[in-house]
């Protein structure tokens, strides 16, 4: 089942009542009710939104990401559960105890599957991406070579090719989307990680000690195009006679929605968050001795003919599916 996204911009108090998130807003007469497990992620955008306490532990009961912003309507904080895989101890110990010729093999996979995914973004909107592909295919143990950051360089100039564009995480738009679309991208990737019984805090190449989620940001790697694509989206749809482009709800919801992209995960039609689910249950089967391989998608274009689907009855309630 695709687990749903619920972003909430307007003043609500969230309970909940018969296995449900209850939502009631503000100004509405009616409450809106969403049951607790088709929910994977739930952003809480406004500083008015209340939240009972049972309503929070029937959350993480159910796996539910919860999602804090801050005043700049950015995420930046991260509600997960405690034990959400009946044998994590055992696999905390096992991704505690993995070895560094392990993690750099890891690391490895996971920059060439990155590299990868640029190439096929960039082939998708008809620009020449031989040399990312052939970059894929060069990556050394812990990528020695550092092919990432050089596919990085090559994969931004191609991509907003003829703009003044560089992707900085307090620069200008479109990196205002870009890092909205990362924030809910990292949030479902932790929540995919503590699903698989691993701590989102230990990674196989991230070691900042004032990071919490650095396993998180190693595995997201290979997912960015799927934000990148919709994102570049947004940007070349803008008013060009703006100077600069605001962050609004429509783009909020479109970015949203890369959650549920479709993927190619080992030849196979997947949407995102359950790839995500594949990719970390691989990635635990590696620190167990089981497997040597950490399974990622390809990067698959959205096909626009496709309906949305349907959203909340209420235009200050959002819904992503």
């Amino acid at each position: 089942m695709i687990k749903r996204t619920l972003l909430l911009t307007s003043p609500a108090h969230l309970s909940t009542r018969y296995e449900q998130l209850v939502v009631k807003l503000r100004d509405a007469e009616e409450e809106t009710r969403v049951p607790m497990e088709d929910i994977g992620v739930l952003l809480l955008e406004s500083p008015e939104v209340t939240i009972s306490t049972a309503a929070l532990s029937k959350l993480t009961h159910y796996n539910v990401a919860v999602v804090v912003c801050d005043a700049q309507h950015l995420p930046s904080g991260l509600l997960l559960p405690l034990d959400a895989n009946s044998v994590q101890t055992e696999r905390f110990l096992a991704q505690l105890e993995a070895k560094l010729p392990l993690k750099k093999q890891l690391w490895q996979q996971t920059v060439a599957a990155k590299l990868l995914n640029q190439a096929l973004h960039l082939e998708h909107r008809g620009k020449p991406a031989e040399t990312l592909r052939r970059l894929s295919k060069q990556v050394q143990s812990g990528d020695k070579g550092n092919r990432e950051a050089h596919g990085a360089k090559l994969y931004w100039k191609a991509l907003f090719e003829g703009e003044d564009f560089s992707r900085d995480r307090f620069g200008a738009p479109p990196n205002n989307l870009l890092n909205y679309g990362y924030a809910a991208l990292r949030a479902a990737v932790a929540r995919a990680l503590v699903s698989s019984g691993l701590l989102p805090t230990v990674g196989i190449h991230h070691q900042n000690r004032y990071n919490a989620f650095c396993l998180a940001d190693d595995v997201m790697e290979p997912y960015r195009p799927f934000v990148d694509c919709v994102a570049l989206d947004l940007w070349q749809k803008r008013d060009k006679t703006a100077p600069l482009l605001e962050l609004n709800k429509d783009h909020k919801r479109e970015l949203l929605q890369v959650l549920t992209a479709p993927t190619d995960m080992q030849g196979e039609r997947s949407p995102l968050l359950v790839a995500l689910s594949q990719t970390t249950a691989s990635l635990a089967r590696c620190f167990q001795g089981e497997a040597r391989q950490i399974l990622y998608p390809k990067f698959l274009p959205p096909k626009r003919d496709e309906p949305n689907e349907p959203r909340g009855e209420s235009d200050k309630e959002e819904e992503a599916e």
